[in-house]
């Protein structure tokens, strides 16, 4: 049986570790709610690329023609997960959905270049048989995004430039309601040519329509690289609020399970004070009765 001693440095332990646990689901709550507002950054900026698309798409619809390259091309693959842990299943989701993906594409590995966002999402992938060229880490805040998506987009350049890899995959994993998520897969490249019809084809809100000067070709790539910073944006801010999400839901569980132990801890304790207590009152009375016994023997 454990000692009162014993008993008390666990309840300690146990304490501290809630206080760890408290912090970082705080901390988790936090962050979820600075991605989401970094999402909701790039609506107005995103509408602008939109608009821009749609100007040049009015004007110039013949000449702004996407081809949809064959499945067995070459493709770039982007996985976003996390470089840290306890965060429940979120770098096994992705890491399935990945495996779904390159499935149901039917692409040769050989033929497919992954760029891994996260070590420990790296690591998911290689133990799935799926080779990992390069591996970047995660953002630590919204602050620290816009440089990371400029790395991921100077990655995707020397994929086309030097490897001709022109078809381009998201994968992430997406926040629903409360501390849920799914995964979710994005073509970045080639645009999409129904997203592009419909911008094509969309009302303009006044009879004056907006004209442009400068050369259609340059005004083409210039907002393909704006819809790429924006897509790899959105994947990082939707990815981190979803990690987040996950790791508070583990801080959650965890939380319960401590608190579990300390009632499990305090009951052991109460009931071993108890114990010590009544074998200190019973050898009182012990000594007492025998004391009272050697009164009795020695009166005359």
């Amino acid at each position: 049986m454990e000692t009162i001693e014993s008993l008390k440095r666990k309840i300690s332990s146990a304490q501290d570790l809630r206080s760890v646990v408290k912090t970082m689901k705080a901390l988790a709550a936090v962050n979820i709610r600075q991605y989401e507002k970094a999402v909701e950054s790039l609506a107005e900026y995103n509408r602008t690329v939109e608009i821009g698309f749609q100007i040049l798409l009015m004007q110039r619809p013949a000449e702004v023609a996407i081809v949809e390259p064959a499945l067995s091309e070459s493709l770039g693959v982007i996985v976003f997960g996390s470089d840290q842990g306890m965060v429940g299943q979120f770098n096994e989701i992705i890491a399935q959905h990945t495996a779904n993906e390159m499935a149901t594409l039917r692409t040769d590995r050989q033929n497919v270049a992954v760029l891994a966002v996260g070590q420990r999402i790296s690591s998911r992938l290689q133990e799935a048989g799926q080779p990992v060229e390069d591996v970047i880490a995660v953002p630590g805040s919204s602050a620290a995004i816009t440089p990371t998506v400029q790395d991921v987009v100077l990655t995707i350049e020397a994929w086309r430039m030097q490897r001709e890899i022109h078809r381009i995959l998201l994968l992430y994993n997406k926040p629903l309601s409360g501390s849920s998520y799914r995964p979710h897969s994005l073509q970045v490249l080639p645009v999409d040519p129904e997203w592009f019809r419909d911008l094509q084809y969309r009302p303009w809100p006044c009879r004056a329509v907006p004209l442009f000067t400068m050369d259609w070709n340059r005004l083409l790539s210039t907002l393909i690289r704006q819809y790429l910073f924006v897509s790899i944006y959105r994947a990082f801010a939707e990815s981190l609020a979803s990690e987040n999400a996950s790791r508070l839901a583990s801080m959650q569980v965890a939380e319960r399970n401590i608190e579990d132990r300390l009632e499990e801890l305090h009951a052991q304790f109460h009931q071993r004070r108890q114990t010590t207590i009544m074998e200190e009152l019973f050898d009182i009375v012990t000594g007492f009765e025998a004391l009272t016994g050697e009164s009795t023997q020695r009166q005359p």
